[in-house]
C-alpha cells in the first residue's frame, strides 16, 4: 500500500489561511495586551537538555517529551512538551537578582500524547509567568490575564473552576501511603468514586480513619456555598488557610469578572505535583475539556539555585481560535 505521504502525523496540526491570519491576528492582540501589563517577552529554545526540562515544574512531564540523543555532545535532549519550564529556568538563571519577574512566552510545544480525548500534540501554548510575588494578589493577577486572553480571543460563556491542592496534601500528609497507594487515591478522587474509595479503605488501613473525610472532600464541590460546607467537613492546619484563599479568590472574582460563573471543586487535583495552592481552569459549556489553566506552583527556581513563588497560566491558541467567536 503506497504511504500518503502528505499526510500528518496523528494530532499534529498545521495552520492556512484564513486560520492563520487569525492566529497572527490573536498574537499580536495578547503580546500587546501582556507587554502593557509589563511581562517581558522570552523564545526558549524548542530543543534542551532533557535534565533542565524535567526540573522543577518540569517533573511531571517526562512521559510527554519526545526524547533523543544529541549526537555532538552524547547528551539526552528532549523537545519541549510545555513552556513553563522554560520560564522558570530563565527567571531563576537570566534574572536572579530581581525580586520579582512577569515573563509571557507564545510558541508550539510537541507531545507524545494528547493530555485529553480529543487533544492536540502540537498545541500552541501561550501564557504569563509570575515569579516571586506570594501574595493573592499576584493569583488575581494572573487570573485576570488568563480571562482577559480569553476575552480578547472572542470566546463566549466561560465558565471558572477554582480548587487548592493545599487540602488534599494536609490530608494526604496524615497518611503513611506509598507511590502506589498514593496514585490510586489520587485517581479515585478524580474520578469521584465513592465506591472505589470504600473498597479502597476496605483493602488497606492506611487512610487511619479518614476515609470518610475523603468521601465528603469528592461531595465539596458546587457554587461559592461549598465553602461554607467545607468549614464544618475539614478541619486541620493548612485547612482554613485553602479555604480562606479560595473564598477571597472567588469573591474577587465576582467583583472583577461578574459574568464569569465561578465553580468549585476541593477534590480538583490538577496539577498536584506540578502546583502547591491555589488552581484555576477556564471551561466553556459543550466543550469536553479546559481552554485555560494555571495556578500557583511555589518554590520554582530550586534546582537552578534561585527558589521562589510562582503563579501562571497557559492556554492553546489553536483551541481558543476554534472555539472564538
Amino acid at each position: 500500500m503506497a504511504i500518503k505521504r502528505w499526510m500528518l502525523p496523528d494530532g499534529m496540526e498545521e495552520a492556512l489561511p484564513p486560520v492563520s491570519w487569525q492566529l497572527e491576528d490573536l498574537r499580536r492582540k495578547l503580546l500587546d495586551h501582556y507587554r502593557a501589563a509589563r511581562y517581558e517577552l522570552i523564545f526558549p529554545p524548542m530543543i534542551e537538555h532533557l535534565d533542565a526540562l524535567l526540573t522543577g515544574a518540569g517533573s511531571d512531564l517526562e512521559q510527554q517529551i519526545f526524547k533523543f540523543t544529541d549526537p555532538s555532545s552524547g547528551r539526552l535532549l528532549g523537545l519541549r512538551a510545555d513552556m513553563t519550564p522554560q520560564a522558570a529556568r530563565i527567571a531563576a538563571r537570566r534574572y536572579a537578582d530581581e525580586a520579582s519577574v512577569r515573563l509571557c512566552y507564545m510558541g508550539t510545544v510537541l507531545r507524545v500524547s494528547p493530555e485529553s480525548q480529543g487533544g492536540a500534540r502540537s498545541p500552541r501554548q501561550v501564557g504569563c509567568e509570575l515569579f516571586g510575588e506570594p501574595g493573592i494578589e499576584a493569583d488575581f493577577e494572573i487570573l485576570g490575564l488568563m480571562l482577559d486572553t480569553i476575552q480578547l480571543a472572542g470566546v463566549p460563556d466561560v465558565h471558572l473552576d477554582l480548587g487548592h491542592v493545599g487540602i488534599y496534601r494536609s490530608l494526604a500528609s496524615k497518611l503513611a501511603l506509598d507511590e502506589d497507594e498514593e496514585a490510586a487515591l489520587f485517581d479515585i478522587l478524580q474520578r469521584k468514586s465513592h465506591p472505589d474509595l470504600a473498597e479502597f479503605a476496605a483493602s488497606s488501613t492506611r487512610l487511619d480513619g479518614l476515609a470518610e473525610t475523603f468521601s465528603a472532600l469528592i461531595d465539596l464541590n458546587g457554587d461559592i456555598g461549598v465553602l461554607e460546607r467545607a468549614r464544618q467537613t475539614l478541619a486541620g492546619e493548612g485547612m482554613a488557610e485553602a479555604l480562606a484563599t479560595l473564598e477571597q479568590t472567588a469573591a474577587e472574582l465576582q467583583r472583577r469578572f461578574p459574568d464569569v460563573p465561578v465553580h468549585v471543586d476541593l477534590a480538583e487535583l490538577r496539577g498536584l505535583q506540578y502546583h502547591t495552592g491555589l488552581v484555576f481552569a477556564a471551561f466553556v459549556p459543550g466543550h469536553g475539556r479546559e481552554i485555560a489553566r494555571g495556578g500557583r506552583y511555589d518554590g520554582v527556581g530550586h534546582e537552578f539555585g534561585r527558589p521562589r513563588p510562582a503563579t501562571g497560566f497557559s492556554a492553546d491558541m489553536n483551541e481558543l481560535i476554534r472555539l472564538g467567536a
